[in-house]
This record gives C-alpha cells, structure tokens and sequence, in this order.
C-alpha cells in the first residue's frame, strides 16, 4: 500500500482523538515516524499539541531538527527534561554511563531521563499519540492503532501502526518534511547519543539501541506500559 492510500486511515484516527480525548498530545523523538506525524499535526491538526523528551543526552543532529521543526512549522514544541536533583543522584551512584553496568542501571536512567518526564508531560492530557510501528521490532508486533494506557490512565494513539518503513519515507519525500540527519548515517532508531549506533546491513532495526544488551530488553520504558487494545 501507499502512504497516500493510508492517509485517510491516518487521518481518521487523529480526528478521532481530538473528538474524543481531548486534549491530545503527539509525543515526537524526531525520528522518521514521528516526523510524518508532526508534519501533518502542524498542518491540519491545531488541536493537537507537540512535545519532546530532552533527556539531556540527545545528539546534536536531533536537537537541530528539532529547531529546523520550530521554525518550519511556527508552532510551540514544548520540552520536558529530566529532574536536576534525580540526575544527580543518579550519577553520584553509577557515574555518567553507569547504564553499562547492567539492565536495571541502564532501565534506572531511562527513568529518570524519559519515563518520568513522560508521566509530566501527560498530565492533565485525554490522550498521547505516538509513531510506533509494528515491523520496527519484535517487542512492538502487536502494537494497537487504539489502545487505554492504564499506566497512565488515558487513550493512547499509535496510527503509523501498520505502516511500512518505506511508506514512512514516502510520505517524508512527497511532503517534503524535514527529518533526522543520522537516518543517512544508518541509524534507523535514534535514542540518546552513548546508547545509539549506527547498524550493519542486515541487523534489526533496532540493534543500534542499548546493543550491549539482550535482544529481549530493548526498549527504554516509554512504551512497555499496560495497554488495553
């Protein structure tokens, strides 16, 4: 399928959340997905607000696109940082890269720098839109174009859901969107910058991810909340 021929689905399911949830918000890591979704939210959905997580550790490519963004756009990208007081702890425990010291270490900072910025970021919100896809990793086949988030208590709204990769860098290249300069770099999946590489051909999607770690434990926490389709 095409990514004109999902637009009306797309569409529909962004609408749906306004009528529905309201306030709704589209949670942006800048990376291809979300760059579909902010283009048409900036566009045609003024009822939607946008955020990013600024864990601190971000690369530069993607705090630059996240003004390129700003400026293309004109709309409030709003940003949630990490406590100052919890990253401090933090490194005064485990060091500045302790998250190599072993899954929990390394679950512990996500935490810090993105599960709990997330909890504050949604307050007060009826929804959350986000760019999951379900071929971008085992852990997320099963992922729901509509689901209730239960750990936080409100709908949230995955509608790239059954979209290909290619259809993702259709829609980019026909709208002419703006988007991540690592994804040239052969990072598919961007994260923090320690936690990030680029793959080798042929590798998962998301082997750059934490790739010092077992395949099963590659998400941050963001998106292993209980869910109810």
């Amino acid at each position: 399928m095409s990514a004109a021929a999902r637009l009306p689905r797309l569409r529909a399911l962004l609408k749906e959340a306004v009528a529905l949830y309201g306030p709704v918000a589209l949670a942006s890591s800048f990376g291809a997905e979300d760059m579909v979704l902010v283009d048409l939210v900036a566009k045609d959905f003024p009822g939607i607000t946008v955020f990013t997580l600024d864990t601190g550790r971000l690369p530069a490519a993607t705090l630059d696109l996240i003004g390129r963004a700003r400026e293309k756009y004109g709309i409030a990208i709003d940003t949630f940082a990490p406590r100052p007081d919890a990253v401090r702890a933090y490194i005064n425990s485990h060091g500045l890269n302790g998250f190599h010291e072993g899954v929990e270490q390394r679950k512990s900072c996500c935490h810090i720098r993105k599960v709990e910025p997330l909890a504050r970021a949604l307050m007060g919100k009826g929804a959350w839109i986000t760019g999951l896809r379900r071929e971008q990793a085992t852990s997320r086949a099963s992922v729901s174009e509509v689901a209730h988030d239960a750990d936080h208590g409100i709908a949230k709204f995955n509608p790239l859901a059954d979209w290909s990769e290619g259809e993702v860098w259709e829609y980019l290249r026909a709208n002419d969107v703006p988007y991540n300069a690592l994804h040239d770099r052969g990072y598919p999946s961007i994260g923090c910058e320690p936690c990030t590489r680029a793959i080798r051909p042929g590798e998962d999607p998301r082997a750059g991810r934490w790739w010092w770690e077992l395949e099963s434990s590659q998400e941050c926490g963001l998106h292993v909340a209980k869910e109810i389709a």
